[in-house]
């Protein structure tokens, strides 16, 4: 069974800095590029950052980059993302993601993340 598990969200003040992480498993982890996506209410799910199989360039949505860093550890079936100088309309609810054969999207269960001061 495909599995994406997310923790790390919390509340935080404007400036500071969390640390996501996705655990994932039943897939062949190392060959699959991985994804980040937030989605904030009344707002839709976007991509926030993603990471090749074996790291590497990395794309990120103009609102994140300089703050964001996307990084796996393939040895572990883990992705992270971590998350500085954040910003009130960070605040969302964080989704790892993987698009596997067939374009088929596995989602984890989403971590709160809550920037206020």
């Amino acid at each position: 069974q495909v599995q994406l598990v997310e923790s790390g969200g919390d509340l935080v003040q404007p400036g500071g800095s969390l640390r996501l992480s996705c655990i994932a498993s039943g897939f062949f982890f190392s060959i699959y590029d991985m994804n980040w996506y937030r989605q904030a209410p009344g707002k839709e799910r976007e991509l926030v950052a993603s990471i090749p199989s074996a790291g590497g360039s990395r794309n990120y949505a103009d609102s994140v980059k300089g703050r964001f860093t996307v990084s796996r550890d393939n040895a572990k079936n883990t992705v992270y993302l971590q998350m500085n100088s954040l910003k009130p309309d960070d605040t969302a609810i964080y989704y790892c993601n993987v698009k596997l054969l067939g374009s088929t999207d596995k989602w984890g269960q989403g971590t709160q993340v809550t920037v206020s001061s």
